[in-house]
Order: structure tokens, then C-alpha cells, then sequence
């Protein structure tokens, strides 16, 4: 009996795997043909609305004299490919940091990985005058280490580990602080702070070519990371004592989820600003159809969280028409109540 009651178990937990793999393909499929339709639209709408047929010239037979073909490739394609590039980074890392600490209300802008990189560009142009993105990069990048180990740090004090609420709280203060400061600075010096008004909001315009070929190998090296993590972290989800048993290394885990952490949320901070609540909404959903296997979460959370920030940032065009409403201003719009509504959730305690 015992012997029939095991195989069944397996049996329906075979087809369970099978089912939420088919759903994943289909969501696969139409998360590309929604990044399709808006990358394509990202390139087409704007102050001066360019037909399809001269997009598509542009990208094929470029000409410099043709104001049409300037706009498309020197503005609105880095647009394009900036937020495919950080709303992957800031979407996944907030996924990892979720199935990591098993906590559903983590996110890079939450638990402070954002405040310590936009902290450490602010210094880095506010203090030392770099504006090239080559410079501050860097300090992004320790900026949201060292933030990053502090708020678990803090959040690991007192009995029972790293509670998700003291990780939050932890990252909400730290956030505070750091912004305090960052604003004190950039207040100080008027240039500085004219130089980083777009940035702070967290914006996807204005951006060039060179800032999208700066910040690519960083994001794609933190994706190929979190992605070979994924089998590790369905075994933390289990309970640090089980995941043991079943051979996964803890402290790898940890170790590798930081670095990814870190280069994905410093990369895309230092390039588009701190843009919150990506992180935090796009796995929720995506967690909604593929079930809790990150096999299937992250890969799926990579391909939609793009899909968000641009359009967010199509739709920030559009509201203001002939004006702009930056695209860190329209997911906080849309994220706010996303968080409200977690944290009255009695299962907002772990994953």
C-alpha cells in the first residue's frame, strides 16, 4: 500500500511539473510577442509619432540626414533596449531576493539595493564629479553590495534569523537614510543636482547607445547567475534544514544570489535610476501561473518585467501627450497599492 500510495504521489506530482511547464511555454510565448508588439511601439510613438515602414528603414539603411532615422536610432532605440535590459535586471533580482529570504515582500527597492546604488552615484557625480557611466557604474555596484549585506545584517539580529518584516523594515530605514543624504548632497551642489533630476526619478529617456553597451554585460552575466541558481533556491524554499538534506549549499546559494543581486540592481540603477516595485510585482504574478519552482519564475519573470517598464514608459508618454511622465513615477503609481495590498495578506510571512 505504502509502495502504491508513493507512486501515486509521484504520478500527480509528474503531472502537476508537466502542466505548470506547459503553462510556462505558453506564457513564454506570449511574453515575447507582447515584447515584440511594445518594443515595436516604443520605437513608433513618442512627441513625433514615426510610421512603421521608416522604422523600419532606420534599423536597416540608417541615414544621418533624415531627422526620422536620428530619433529612432539615437533616442528611442536606446530607450527601447535599455528598459528590455533593466526591467529583466530589476524584475529577477527581486525574484531572487524573494525565494532567498523567503520573503514576498522583497524587492531591490524595498530592502534598500536601489537606495545603496543610487547613494553611490550621487556621491560618485555629486562629490567626484564623474558623469560618464563607465565611472559611476562601479560605484553602483558597491553601493548595493554593501547595502545589501547591511540589511540582512540588520535583518538577521535577534532571535529566529532574518525575519521578512525586520528585512524590510531594515531596507525601508536604510532607504530613508541614504536618500536623506543623497538629497543633502545633490542640494549642495546645484549642477550636480540639475545633472541627476531625470536619473533620481528613474527614467529610461535620454540615454545613449553607450550607457546600453556599459550595463549589458553586467545584466547578462547576473541573468546567466540567477538562472543557474534556480534549482538551488526551489531547495531553500523548503526550509534551511531540508535544503541541507538534500545537498544544496547554503552559503553557495547565498554567495551567488548576492552577486547576481548585486550586479543586476547596481547595473540598472546606475543606468535608468532607482525604478521600484518591478521587482516586487512582476514574480507575484508570474508565481500566480508557474507555481513555486524558480525553474520556471525566473525565465518567466526576465521576459515579463520588461514588458512592464516599457510599458509603463509608452504609457508615461502618452499621459502628458505632448509631455512626459517618467517611467519610475508610473510603476511606483502601480506598485504602491501592489505592496498595500501584500502586506494585508496573511501569507505576506513567507513563500
Amino acid at each position: 500500500m505504502r509502495g502504491a500510495s508513493t507512486a501515486l504521489s509521484i504520478e500527480a506530482g509528474d503531472r502537476a511539473a508537466s502542466v505548470h511547464f506547459g503553462r510556462g511555454l505558453v506564457m513564454a510565448l506570449v511574453g515575447v510577442s507582447l515584447l515584440a508588439c511594445l518594443s515595436l511601439a516604443s520605437l513608433v510613438l513618442g512627441v513625433r509619432p514615426i510610421a512603421v515602414s521608416t522604422v523600419v528603414d532606420a534599423l536597416l539603411a540608417y541615414d544621418d540626414g533624415l531627422v526620422d532615422h536620428i530619433v529612432i536610432i539615437d533616442y528611442r532605440l536606446p530607450r527601447t533596449l535599455l528598459a528590455l535590459l533593466c526591467g529583466s535586471a530589476f524584475g529577477v533580482s527581486g525574484a531572487l531576493i524573494q525565494a532567498v529570504t523567503r520573503n514576498p515582500l522583497a524587492d531591490p527597492g524595498i530592502v534598500g539595493v536601489n537606495a545603496g546604488a543610487a547613494f553611490s552615484v550621487t556621491l560618485a557625480i555629486g562629490l567626484f564629479g564623474f558623469h560618464s557611466i563607465d565611472a559611476y557604474l562601479w560605484f553602483a555596484l558597491v553601493g548595493a553590495v554593501l547595502v545589501t549585506l547591511a540589511v540582512y545584517g540588520l535583518g538577521m539580529a535577534g532571535r529566529g534569523g532574518p525575519a521578512p518584516v525586520r528585512l524590510v523594515l531594515a531596507g525601508v530605514a536604510l532607504s530613508a537614510v541614504l536618500g536623506g543624504i543623497g538629497s543633502s548632497i545633490t542640494l549642495i551642489n546645484p549642477q550636480a543636482f540639475d545633472t541627476m533630476r531625470q536619473w533620481s526619478i528613474g527614467s529610461v529617456a535620454g540615454r545613449d547607445l553607450a550607457v546600453v553597451t556599459a550595463t549589458a554585460p553586467f545584466i547578462g552575466i547576473g541573468l546567466l547567475i540567477a538562472l543557474m541558481s534556480a534549482r538551488a533556491l526551489n531547495a531553500v524554499a523548503l526550509g534551511e534544514d531540508l535544503a541541507r538534506s538534500l545537498g544544496a549549499s547554503l552559503v553557495r546559494v547565498r554567495i551567488l544570489t548576492l552577486v547576481a543581486v548585486t550586479l543586476l540592481a547596481g547595473a540598472a540603477t546606475a543606468a535608468v535610476g532607482p525604478i521600484g516595485f518591478i521587482g516586487l510585482m512582476v514574480p507575484h504574478v508570474v508565481r500566480w501561473f508557474t507555481g513555486p519552482d524558480q525553474r520556471l519564475i525566473l525565465p518567466m519573470t526576465a521576459i515579463y518585467a520588461p514588458v512592464l517598464l516599457l510599458a509603463a514608459d509608452i504609457a508615461g508618454r502618452l499621459v502628458l501627450y505632448p509631455g512626459e511622465l517618467e517611467a519610475g513615477v508610473v510603476t511606483a503609481f502601480l506598485g504602491a497599492p501592489v505592496l498595500i495590498v501584500l502586506a494585508r495578506r496573511k501569507q505576506a510571512g513567507g513563500l
